[in-house]
């Protein structure tokens, strides 16, 4: 971080360039990352004194960190204008006016100092506070001159042990607000603070119930500026223990991203009513930049994590041959797989993951995406290194779970369906026609990819991410319709969001978010839907594997699992054998009932809003919001899709009444 002047700081803000800096030997820091109608203030946040001041000081670190207002730096992190106070406000308070902001020798009924402060020791720390306020008014004023009016998000922390009644989470503080004026927002941030959720906590927002906001920061701006909103907000220390001043990690960490969202919801609405942008939204308050934060720990994570693909290790090295073996044997013997070896340390894997600084990352729904995703990568080295061991399947189980009730119930909804209404007939076509026909098809799309056929791979058809190619199983025959389908789901989406997360600056998005398995898989089916070319076969087949996952479960014995599939659901020999070792690949392999689960979560979702922003790359919905915003805030490529992904009924009577009767 820089570290400049008063008077540069200020010569800066006027050209409106963007910058991080201490300023006046580090007493605040301003950061800038674009100039928007949003400021935000912790002016209570620092804990330093000068040594000169520290030799006189009478309260030990705990009665300090009590009466200040730690971390609420981090509540604002996210915001592109941010104005930090570092030292201690029992140094200089900035929320007093500047002859009353130093403390004489009491604070809070407490002796402060062991002798009264000198003229000298107070004029020091009134030029600190007079140098904040000037570059304060620096920022407010070049914001209105561009924008007409701003808003100010005053944030500070309250402690509430001592209070006796219930008090609320937040508190606005509206004393000096012109509540005719400017009363709609302090509603809309109020609402906004009440949708927030936190770890245990009950969460309520309020006006004037505990502060009313009587604090010097609005007091100036207001009698500066007649455009400016300044909202002086009190958070609870729900966060910390605020005796001691340890934080609650997870709690700080909920109450970031909700704060972002609070207010920067806020302060789009204070823009459409305030300001000529009218049409703004949350995502045009925020920064477009990608920061060298993130920028730094997105290329140590794919330094890290780009040989670590599931299905290059899970697929049998030695299948074709034990197929044979097995169906040429009566199929009584299971089949002996054997494994690629990983070629990666899992223990010091899991020690450089964890290693990664995160909390570098200022923004709070970013920060939270990575963190997803170095704890899901974490569990997927689990999964990996117990490859052909019996602690394979709950490794699978923790990384993607199990078939619900609901989900067997939907599979066997599904399965009852009569085949003397679905049946489907065509000309069969092999390996080497369907590589010309995905070639022809690829082209068609504008896709650079590679087309090859596999004699590793269990599945017809499956897109190498590492290496955007598509294998194409030796074994395997394909009716028109199902080729078709194939296209839409290999190339139109696996494919395609290979070669869409290539072309963004970060490479998370080629590695894969948190549950991107049942995200791809979800949307590659939907896709096969729009298009046409869903069957009700297919959607058996996809059914059949919800099944296959729970009997592997409940039997744990190839041999058992492969005859009651070859049994109860009148399949071919080699089908049966390879349903069946698509759940006992690896040692027992979960992942195949997700196909299911996240049609039905896809389609879902793409009934009430696009689900396009999911296409950047092999993204989840856990993070689809924050993968909105990025796309949005022009941090990311606006996806490309092949075909329109808007939900529309397919026409076909029977497969509608079965897709819309997939139960959550």
């Amino acid at each position: 971080m820089r570290t400049l002047s008063e008077h540069e700081c200020i010569q800066l803000i006027k050209k409106r360039e963007c910058f991080h800096a201490e300023i006046n030997g580090g007493s605040f820091i301003v950061k800038i990352d674009e100039y928007t109608p949003l400021i935000c203030a912790a002016i209570h946040n620092g804990h330093r004194l000068r040594e000169e001041l520290d030799r006189l000081f009478l309260l030990n670190q705990d009665e300090r960190f009590y009466e200040e207002d730690p971390y609420t730096d981090e509540l604002i992190s996210s915001f592109p204008i941010q104005i930090i106070g570092n030292d201690s406000r029992f140094e200089y308070d900035l929320n007093r006016a500047k002859t009353l902001s130093t403390y004489f020798k009491t604070a809070w009924d407490k002796q402060v100092w062991r002798k009264p402060l000198t003229p000298k020791q107070r004029a020091i720390s009134h030029a600190k506070h007079e140098s904040f306020y000037n570059v304060l008014e620096a920022i407010v004023a070049v914001i209105e001159k561009q924008f007409g009016n701003a808003i100010v998000f005053d944030i500070h922390s309250y402690n509430y042990k001592r209070i006796e009644s219930n008090t609320p989470t937040f508190n606005i503080g509206s004393g000096q607000i012109d509540v005719e004026r400017w009363g709609k927002v302090i509603c809309q941030f109020e609402r906004e603070l009440n949708k927030l959720e936190l770890p245990n906590i009950d969460v309520r927002a309020a006006t004037d119930e505990v502060f009313q906001g009587r604090g010097y920061l609005i007091s100036h701006i207001n009698a500066h500026f007649d455009n400016t909103l300044v909202i002086p907000t009190e958070v609870k220390k729900v966060f910390m223990d605020e005796t001691s001043g340890e934080p609650y990690p997870l709690v700080l960490e909920e109450l970031k991203s909700g704060f972002k969202n609070a207010i920067s919801e806020t302060a789009a609405f204070f823009m459409r009513r305030y300001t000529k942008k009218v049409r703004t939204q949350k995502a045009d308050i925020l920064s477009s930049n990608i920061s060298q934060e993130v920028i730094d720990l997105d290329k140590r994570l794919f330094s890290l994590c780009k040989g670590v693909e599931t299905l290059n290790f899970i697929n049998p090295i030695n299948l074709a041959a034990q197929r044979n073996k097995f169906l040429k044997r009566n199929s009584y013997i299971a089949p002996s797989f054997n494994y690629k070896q990983l070629n990666l340390n899992p223990y010091k894997f899991r020690e450089y993951l964890y290693k990664l600084p995160v909390d570098d990352i200022f923004d709070a729904g970013i920060a939270q995406m990575y963190r997803h995703v170095i704890d899901n990568l974490a569990s997927k080295i689990d999964l990996l290194t117990t490859i052909g061991t019996d602690d394979f399947v709950y490794n699978s189980l923790k990384y993607y779970g199990e078939p619900t009730q609901a989900d067997i119930a939907n599979a066997r909804f599904i399965l009852h369906i009569n085949d003397s209404d679905v049946t489907e007939s065509g000309v069969s076509l092999n390996a080497d026609e369907a590589i010309e026909y995905f070639k022809h098809q690829a082209s068609e799309w504008g896709l650079k990819c590679k087309i090859e056929k596999s004699t590793k791979i269990v599945a017809k058809a499956m897109v190498n991410n590492e290496k955007a190619l598509l294998l194409i199983n030796k074994e395997a025959s394909f009716s028109e319709k199902e080729l078709h389908a194939f296209a839409y789901h290999e190339l139109g989406i696996h494919m395609l969001t290979t070669i869409n997360a290539k072309k963004h600056p970060l490479k998370v998005f080629s590695l894969g978010l948190t549950g991107n398995t049942h995200t791809q898989e979800g949307i590659a089916l939907y896709s096969e839907y729009c298009s046409g070319s869903l069957t009700i076969q297919r959607l058996k087949s996809i059914a059949l594997r919800v099944i296959a996952v729970k009997y592997m479960l409940e039997h744990g014995d190839f041999v058992k699992t492969y005859h009651a599939l070859l049994n109860e659901f009148s399949l071919t020999k080699e089908s049966a054998f390879t349903l069946t070792t698509r759940v006992y690949r690896g040692g027992g392999f979960t992942k195949d009932y997700l196909y299911l689960t996240g049609f039905r979560d896809i389609l879902n979702i793409a009934k009430e809003q696009s689900i396009d922003n999911l296409l950047v790359g092999k993204t989840g919905l856990l993070d689809f919001e924050v993968v909105s915003e990025m796309v949005e805030r022009g941090m990311l490529e606006k996806p490309r899709s092949l075909f329109d992904t808007s939900y529309k009924a397919s026409g076909d009577n029977v497969l509608d009444f079965v897709v819309n009767s997939i139960k959550s």
